[in-house]
């Protein structure tokens, strides 16, 4: 179509014209009594049904044609190609939009002026999460990390007991940061009150973490016989402990001179020779060389050697 140009037809009647002709109804394509300028328009009229054929209407009014040409419309774009919409690269900074990491920086900015006092704490962070439908877990957990990365360990034991008493976040991952928390922040007597409550309460589920962690904390500050009372208990539990307790045992019946006891751990638990190890996600077997076996071995080959040469 090389119709470009929207034309419109202004049809009026000129009705002192009309007189003698009621009855006729003219037409394009009826020959009517015309003067000379109506033959112009009519000449006109036909030219342009010749060339815009599509675009005329019927015209059932009267023989006086105005023909007014109407501009180019800009404004209106027609896509030829189906799809989405192109889109234009902003020049414009747009806002952080508020999510879960933005919300956890916030509650970290709100709380991390404040003072240690348990009231002050605990009005900031129930005005916090006033105006949320549901309890925003997923953001206070956020917040517990990186309060952790950087060893606010008061505020993380202040956000976790209230969470706690909010009836939220009862997970082992809550209670290892409480408890870690409690002892990095010198607080042994509560660890040692929330050790005790989650033994109760999950005797048979506890992690082997929380046993970890009880026998390290025993081991650095000399507290030997609470660290045989946890190994007893895992015994007893049928958990077998790990190589980092393992050592550590053995290196306490050492230094208390049990030598007996250090010779049945290790022969109860010998030093692994495989170990799980995790590669780009994957849970792979890799052989572990343990500097006791490798020294016991060059030992029975130099014994081996001097023997050969005797003989």
């Amino acid at each position: 179509m090389k119709a470009e140009r929207s034309i419109f037809f202004l049809l009026s009647i000129n009705k002192s014209k009309k007189i003698g002709r009621k009855n006729q109804i003219p037409t394009i394509h009826q020959p009517v009594a015309q003067t000379s300028s109506e033959k112009a328009e009519s000449a006109q009229l036909q030219m342009l049904m010749l060339r815009f054929p599509s675009v005329l209407p019927t015209i059932s009014g009267g023989s006086n044609l105005a023909i007014v040409p109407f501009r180019k419309i800009n404004s209106v774009v027609v896509c030829g190609a189906r799809g989405p919409r192109p889109r234009y690269p902003r020049v414009w900074k747009s806002r952080k939009r508020i999510g879960t990491i933005s919300k956890s920086n916030k509650l970290v900015d709100c709380i991390k002026g404040l003072s240690n006092v348990k009231e002050e704490v605990y009005g900031a962070l129930d005005s916090f999460v006033a105006w949320e439908l549901e309890f925003p877990l997923i953001v206070v957990k956020k917040a517990l990390k990186t309060l952790e990365a950087e060893k606010e360990w008061k505020r993380i034991i202040q956000v976790i007991k209230w969470m706690l008493s909010k009836g939220q976040g009862k997970t082992m991952g809550s209670y290892n940061t409480l408890l870690t928390a409690l002892i990095e922040d010198g607080r042994l007597e509560d660890a040692e009150e929330l050790w005790s409550h989650l033994f109760r309460k999950y005797l048979d589920s506890l992690p082997r973490v929380f046993y970890m962690k009880m026998i390290s904390v025993y081991y650095e500050r000399d507290m030997h016989d609470k660290m045989f009372e946890i190994f007893a208990d895992m015994e007893e539990l049928g958990i077998r402990p790990d190589g980092s307790i393992i050592k550590m045992m053995g290196d306490v019946f050492q230094k208390l001179n049990m030598l007996d006891k250090y010779e049945k751990l290790k022969k109860k638990y010998p030093p692994p020779q495989w170990e799980y190890r995790y590669i780009k996600g994957k849970r792979i077997k890799i052989k572990v060389n343990n500097s006791e076996n490798i020294l016991q071995e060059a030992s029975v080959k130099a014994c081996d050697g001097v023997e050969n040469l005797s003989h």
